[in-house]
């Protein structure tokens, strides 16, 4: 098993010093779900809902989010990202959106927790332009994809959704 690299040799939480690595490609993609009644998936996706272009605004502040992200989380080092995506797949067979996004740049630290708070932001901006409209709503399955780069090299997560089983 790994050693948790955020704390000391006397158990405390510190930055980890990260000076000494090389700069290398990084990228990491992640995915989350929204869950919302029929009505409310259909509304969204005909730009119904009062508040206006739902997606366009959930994009955006998925971007924000990855970009704040040393900012949200203590230990997490400020990066200069190079490409922040954020993209919806609407599926109303299964009652839900799917978030995905993907951060990438050159650098000494990985990107998952970019990427992770991505589709959170953008999964809770949904959340939030919808709640006018449906109490139900749930978020769920909020996990990495995939990284590459570093020394710990490539991860792909199992390709199985996490609620269905499904691939």
């Amino acid at each position: 098993m790994s050693v948790l690299t955020h704390l000391n040799a006397q158990g405390e939480a510190h930055m980890v010093d990260v000076g000494e690595k090389a700069d290398t490609r990084r990228e990491a993609r992640a995915e989350g779900y929204i869950y919302l009644q029929p009505e409310t998936l259909r509304l969204v996706n005909e730009q119904g809902l009062k508040k206006g272009d739902v997606l366009s605004v959930a994009r955006i502040a998925g971007i924000q989010g990855a970009k704040q992200c040393g900012n949200l989380i203590p230990l997490c080092h400020p990066l200069m990202l190079t490409h922040i995506s954020v993209d919806f797949e609407l599926q109303p067979e299964a009652g839900r959106i799917r978030v995905e996004s993907c951060c990438r740049l050159s650098g000494k630290t990985g990107v998952e927790m970019e990427a992770l708070t991505a589709v959170s932001v953008a999964t809770l901006t949904l959340f939030d332009m919808c709640k006018a409209v449906d109490k139900t709503m749930r978020i769920d399955g909020i996990r990495v994809l995939e990284k590459s780069g570093g020394r710990s090299g490539h991860f792909v997560a199992d390709d199985r959704d996490n609620e269905t089983g499904q691939p």
